[in-house]
This record gives C-alpha cells, structure tokens and sequence, in this order.
C-alpha cells in the first residue's frame, strides 16, 4: 500500500498563543549570511517575506456534533512563493475562521485567507486580503533536494515568538514517511537535526539562500533526540503544480499492496531471474486503478521504465526512493507503464491513476461538519478516525471494521459504516447503554449502508408501526423502543439536552 499509518511522530500544530501578559522567549536574531543561507541577489532582507500566521479556529466536536464546536487559536509560519502567495502546512490553517498575517518589520496585522489547502500533503496556499503591503516582497526561489550531511537552516516564528528564529543542522535521511496531518499519507520526506518546534511549521528550510524544504513535523517527548521532517521539493512542486488550475485534486494512489521476493526457491519458482529485481502483488483493491490490470501474485519489475528492486525501491533522480514515489509525481488521468512477470510470462500493463477514495474514511477530516442522527437520545454517526479518537471506541467487531475497511473492502457493502456512539440518559432508552459503540446492521429490515439509509428508516414505519427494531452487527439480541414513547421522548430529550437539530447528513 502506498500510504501507512502513522508513525508515533507528531504534527507541530499552531502553538496556543501565550496568555496577555505571559513572557515569552526572547527573539534570535538572524545569522550572517553562510553556506547555508546566503541572500539572493537583490534582497536587503529576504526574512521579511517570511510571515507569522496567527489563526483563530473551531474544532469539530465529534463527542456533541450538534454543537458548532470548541474554538482555540494558535501561530505558524509561511513564505512568500509567488505575488502575495504564501505557503503554509495545512495544520497550521485547518479548521480556521481568521487568519492574520504579520512580518517582521511591520506590526499591522493583515488578514488573509486560505487559496488551496491538501490535507494529504500537509499544504496549504493563503494570500493577503489586501496585497499592497507586500508587493515590495520578492519571492523566495526553490530549489531541489539537499544532499546527506549537507547543512540547513529552518526559519520561523516558533514558541509564539514575534520575531523570527533561526536555528541550523544538517540532513540526517531522505525516506518516506507517514504524513502526521492525515494519520494515513505517507510522501517523501527529509529529516534534519536542527531544532524545529511548535510554531516553526509551515516555515521555509533553506539552503544557500533558496527552499529546500517546508518545516512540519517532529517526534514528541523522549521518542527521539533533535529529529525533525521537512515536506522537500518534490512535494512542494507538485501541490504547485497541482493547483495551478485553479482547484486541487489530490495524490493519487496504485492501492496495491507488495511484499519482497528475496527468498531463493521463491525466485526459482515464480520463474524469476536471480538478479534484485521484482515485488510480488499481495493485494489488489477492488476501487483502485489497479482493479483489473494487476492480480494476486504478479510480480512487478518495473514502473515507467526503471526497474523496481526487491525491497520496494526504485531510483528518481539518481536517488533509491520508495516506488511509490512514481506515482506520487503524477496527477489524475496521467499513465504509468508498469512491467510485470504473470505465470512465468511478462507482460506490460497501461495504468491510468485517480484518486482512492477509502483512505477519507481512515484519514482525518479537517473542515467539515460531523455528520449525525439523533433519535430518542441515541446518537448515530458515521465511522471514521477523528470519531474513533474522540469517542475511545475499543469494541473488537468496530475496530477490526476500521482497520479492515480497505484490505476487505469493507466499503462496498457499506459506503458509510454507522455506529451508535452515544445514548442520552432517559427513561424512554433506559438498560441500552450495552448497545453503545455498536455498528448498526438494520432499522425495521432496512439494511443500513449510510447515514440516509438510517435517517429514512427511522422514520419509516413498517408492519404495525408500534416498535423501532434496530439490529447491531453480531449482537444477538436487537434494539426494541416502542414507536409511541420514543416519538413523545424524542423532542424532550432534544430540549434537555440542548441539541439544536436532530440530524446533519452533510451538505447538498
């Protein structure tokens, strides 16, 4: 599969902003222009096109999805990329309602707004509500990947600090890492030892005066020792690239999962010649580009011409990355010529990628309403990570649908898998509470495939119209409410309880 779950590092999202009154680190002033960070031609000062973010937010609140949310507020950092174009991480705008915007030799602040923002990548695009004050500015340039061992300087706002820090080090790897945004993208990423902190996200890494990177995660506690990730160039490129028309369409993905082929009587038997090269198809989902082209057991040898080796690698640009950065480098509609061994014979199979839709489901969700049903005080919600942290659901039957959602395909038979989450204590739902965190199979012999499904049958009566029958997946005994009482109850409770509306199935 070409994205993993995350690994335990995490997002340097906007640090809270100190309290009035509240002291805070003292600013370090720029170094003399080096190796590392020599101006560009023309610029008196290239760190003013460095800005501090400030946001206000709303955090969805999956516990009370009824309610707006809880708002906070938080600080990053972004950098002039084109006219009054700023680029930014996506965790340091997510869910916001105000941006402002300030550099550092003027104290105005300047409100701004998101342009693009891809969750998947952890980027984000904003631009000045009024330009003018930057037109003086001149872009940063972007370079290419730094080499190992070579030295970096990350640039920012971090700690909540109003002028800009400057701390240095050296890239310590280039590999593919999980995405801690999303909690399920993995991309190429670059780690360094300089010291990058809460605040610093969202900021330009730099090398001899140009970007080599965007500052956006780190290991937490006493995981690692001054190790931090930039997103490098081909990343950012691509999110440029990708949004030049206006819109942005997301990474795609092969959806197919490999393992190696290194074991000698494996490579004999598939017919494989003994030379490094070749990853056996472990899996196949069924809503992938793949579906149909590649099989159980293929063993691809290469993807667009270069040869795929049997630890999954591949070579770009003179460098061993993961083979899936073949894809990660392209864009929906585009091919990939992918050469596989079938059954002895080789073959040659055309790729043509889009989008995988399933990883939204096990991805977090930024920017959008929790999707809900309240009826009699039980509440209904759709599955999906930031539920699943938010309501602790341990129960075995709905974590093994969650992590089994893709590799089962899961959500062909549910599109939207609905699990009671919640029930609202009164009489009319007394002794249910047993039920909780339990996926919902049918209402009154309605099978229940998404939150529709459930709005519609609840309100349907079928046979004598007197009970409300709920069947929970794999739990012998239903859910019975007698139709009459739960009709009366379901207003009181409303009202009770303060739940403003008794459903929100998304927009139109």
């Amino acid at each position: 599969m070409s994205r993993l779950l995350l690994l335990p590092a995490i997002a340097f999202a906007a640090m809270v902003l100190p309290l009035k009154g509240e002291e805070k680190p003292a600013a370090v002033p720029p170094p003399a222009p080096d190796s590392a960070n020599r101006t560009q031609p023309g610029d008196a000062d290239p760190f003013e096109a460095i800005v501090r973010i400030e946001a206000a937010f709303l955090q969805p609140d999956y516990r009370i999805p009824w309610q707006g949310g809880r708002p906070s507020s938080g600080s990053g950092t972004g950098w002039l990329v084109g006219k009054n174009r700023f680029l930014t991480n996506a965790h340091v705008v997510s869910n916001s309602t105000k941006l402002i915007i300030r550099t550092m030799n003027d104290p105005e602040p300047f409100e701004a707004r998101i342009l693009f923002i891809a969750h998947d990548c952890d980027l984000a695009m904003i631009e000045a509500v009024d330009p003018k004050p930057f037109e003086h500015l001149k872009p940063f340039q972007i370079d290419g990947i730094p080499k190992l061992n070579t030295e970096v300087i990350a640039v920012g706002y971090p700690i909540g600090g109003d002028r800009v820090s400057v701390t240095r080090g050296v890239v310590s790897r280039i590999d593919f890492q999980s995405y801690s945004h999303s909690g399920i993208d993995q991309h190429l990423a670059i780690q360094v030892d300089a010291a990058i902190n809460p605040g610093n996200s969202g900021g330009p890494v730099l090398q001899n005066g140009k970007v080599v990177g965007v500052a956006f995660q780190g290991y937490s506690g006493s995981v690692a020792q001054n190790v931090g990730y930039m997103i490098p160039v081909p990343v950012i490129n691509r999110f440029l690239k990708d949004v030049e028309d206006g819109s942005y369409d997301h990474y795609m993905d092969l959806a197919v999962t490999d393992f190696p082929v290194e074991n000698p009587a494996q490579i004999k038997a598939l017919g494989l010649e003994d030379n490094g090269l070749g990853v056996m198809v472990a899996n196949v989902d069924g809503a992938s580009c793949a579906a149909g082209l590649l099989e159980v057991g293929d063993v691809i040898l290469s993807l667009d011409g270069s040869p795929v080796y049997t630890n999954g690698l591949i070579r770009v640009d003179g460098e061993l990355v993961n083979m899936n950065e073949v894809v990660e480098r392209k864009f929906a509609g585009d091919k990939i010529k992918a050469e596989i061994l079938r059954k002895g014979e080789k073959k040659s199979v055309e790729l043509t990628l889009k989008r995988y839709l399933p990883y939204l489901t096990l991805g977090e969700q930024y920017n959008q309403r929790p999707k809900y049903v309240m009826y009699a005080g039980m509440l209904f919600q759709p599955m999906n990570r930031n539920l699943m942290e938010a309501h602790s659901i341990r129960d075995p039957l709905v974590n093994y649908v969650f992590d089994n959602y893709m590799t089962k395909e899961i959500f062909k038979e549910r599109p939207e898998v609905v699990i009671l989450t919640t029930i609202l204590p009164d009489e009319v739902n007394s002794y249910l509470q047993g039920y909780q965190h339990s996926i919902v199979d049918e209402v009154n012999g309605v099978k229940i495939k998404t939150m529709k499904d459930l709005a519609e049958a609840l309100k349907k009566k079928e046979g004598d119209g007197k009970f409300v029958v709920i069947k929970l997946l794999e739990k012998n005994r239903p859910l019975v409410l007698k139709r009459e009482l739960a009709d009366a109850a379901h207003p009181v409770i409303m009202q009770k309880y303060d739940v403003s509306e008794e459903s929100y199935l998304g927009d139109e």
